[in-house]
């Protein structure tokens, strides 16, 4: 079994002052598993203003013990479609940047049901992993992604 290897993961969303808070962390509670003990999981909520001044809140979360980010990365896995996966690897080149993190957004709405939906649009969350390759070079991980992905 391939297994991907991570330093860290990160989700990343906004809440729009429209937006009701408990669902957008509902929403991105979807993508981390429960066995991953809740000390390993750090939650930060920023305060900011939007272009027109409009309050916004970022959420970023971040998982860095190795056993709790190889747990995500199991679990992150069996939530993507066929579909999706072949998505990924159809884009894989444009996924990975060059300092190895590998970046997948995410439907925020169909997160808030419980589903795991790749897109591209603006009202998504986004996970960044950086991944463990070596060498550390772009094709290296590209290349680690594709095979974790492909089995």
């Amino acid at each position: 079994m391939t297994q991907l290897k991570a330093h860290h993961v990160r989700l990343t969303t906004f809440i729009q002052a429209t937006e009701d808070e408990d669902k957008v962390l509902e929403a991105i509670a979807t993508f981390i598993p429960e066995e991953i003990d809740e000390d390993d999981v750090l939650f930060d909520i920023l305060e900011t203003e939007g272009y027109f001044g409009n309050p916004i809140k970022v959420v970023n979360v971040e998982i860095k013990r190795s056993k709790a980010v190889r747990k995500f990365l199991e679990y992150f896995k069996e939530l993507l479609s066929e579909e999706d996966k072949r998505y990924l690897l159809d884009h894989l080149d444009e996924k990975v940047d060059e300092e190895g993190t590998f970046y997948v957004r995410f439907n925020k709405q169909k997160a808030y049901l419980g589903e795991a939906e790749v897109e591209e649009g603006p009202d998504v969350i986004q996970v960044r992993i950086k991944v463990k390759a070596f060498p550390m070079r772009k094709e290296a991980v590209v290349k680690a992604v594709r095979e974790w992905l492909e089995e």
